[in-house]
């Protein structure tokens, strides 16, 4: 699709609105430097950036106090939630974020263009959360395991709606015990009876946590539990889809409260915008890196540019008949890379 051509008209109408807004951040940092000069700024302190709000964000100090609304720096671009930054606060109450420290990871989603957008920074772990209804399939949970490995950022499995469950367990028993047996951890969770949600609490405390998973499994019920001070920020709940219309797009960190004194408390980064991801920006390679079973055999196979289809001495094919690779796991992966083919 050709891209359709602006008129001489808005030509100038859009470069004039974005000469006005760098005027006017110059003449922002102009009086920044001027309020520093004049000592109307405090001392340097660390912080983490709560929310985004384009030119401005919440920064707090500590976890769980009140955060201050900032301003950036005008030769500082690019922060998101949960970035580390040195800021100092005003006489006004406002404050000024003056650098950002480094950056442990990076969770990027694709734009509109298809261009990797950073969403939110220094994440300890993203939670996959799927459900015993409606029935969880493999190759979603593949997909999300993908996308998940490729950030560099630690995944685990949230079972949710386990009141739900069989008491044998029935297939999803089996299912679960092969991600098990991969090495990822699974954790069971419900809403609805008394400690069903214990060990998602342990998995939590004193990490930085990120929610994701498609619609349907419970996870507006999961945030609205962890979270009970926060609810406003949800609207009201289908009874459908049990999915929450947000009254934000930015990401927000938030607080979570320890249970009990045996846990630390810990935080979750929540965002419309992160509650689901696709697997369009990636290559083949990295699909294939992201099946972490694989990587023990990658680079053994008799042509170093084997696709791991029909060619001879596929060392992936070979260990899947030995036992050593699930045939469904590989038939999710061919899937996967297939539908990159026919993007």
């Amino acid at each position: 699709m050709s891209k359709r051509k602006l008129s001489r008209q808005q030509r100038w109408r859009i470069e004039k609105i974005q000469a006005e807004r760098a005027e006017r951040a110059a003449r922002k940092a102009g009086q920044d430097d001027e309020k520093l000069a004049a000592g109307e700024y405090g001392a340097e302190r660390d912080g983490r950036v709560i929310a985004h709000f384009g030119r401005t964000l919440d920064v707090a100090s500590r976890a769980g106090e009140t955060p201050t609304r900032c301003h950036l720096r005008a030769n500082l671009e690019g922060l998101v939630t949960g970035d580390r930054v040195i800021w100092r606060a005003g006489e006004d109450g406002s404050g000024v974020v003056v650098a950002r420290g480094e950056r442990d990871n990076v969770l990027e989603r694709p734009d509109m263009r298809g261009l990797l957008k950073p969403v939110a920074a220094n994440i300890d772990q993203i939670l996959i959360v799927f459900a015993v209804e409606p029935e969880p399939h493999a190759g979603l949970i593949d997909r999300y395991l993908v996308a998940a490995e490729a950030t560099g950022i630690t995944p685990v499995l949230v079972l949710n709606k386990t009141d739900l469950l069989p008491d044998e367990g029935g297939e999803l028993r089996g299912l679960l015990d092969r991600y098990r047996g991969i090495g990822y951890q699974v954790v069971a969770t419900s809403t609805e009876v008394d400690g069903g949600l214990d060990a998602l609490y342990a998995q939590l405390a004193d990490r930085t946590s990120v929610l994701v998973g498609q619609s349907g499994v419970g996870k507006s019920s999961l945030i609205d539990r962890l979270l009970p001070d926060e609810q406003l920020r949800i609207g009201a709940l289908s009874e459908d889809s049990r999915k929450g219309r947000h009254t934000t797009t930015t990401a927000q960190l938030y607080h979570l409260p320890a249970p009990d004194e045996s846990l630390a408390s810990g935080e979750l980064i929540d965002s419309p915008g992160i509650r689901e991801f696709g697997l369009t920006h990636l290559t083949e390679r990295e699909v294939t890196e992201g099946f972490i079973e694989f990587a023990p055999y990658l680079g053994l196979c008799r042509f170093r540019d084997c696709r791991h289809r029909q060619e001879p001495g596929c060392a992936i094919r070979d260990a899947i008949d030995e036992g050593a690779i699930h045939p469904e796991r590989f038939a999710s992966y061919r899937r996967i890379v297939d539908s990159l083919d026919s993007q």
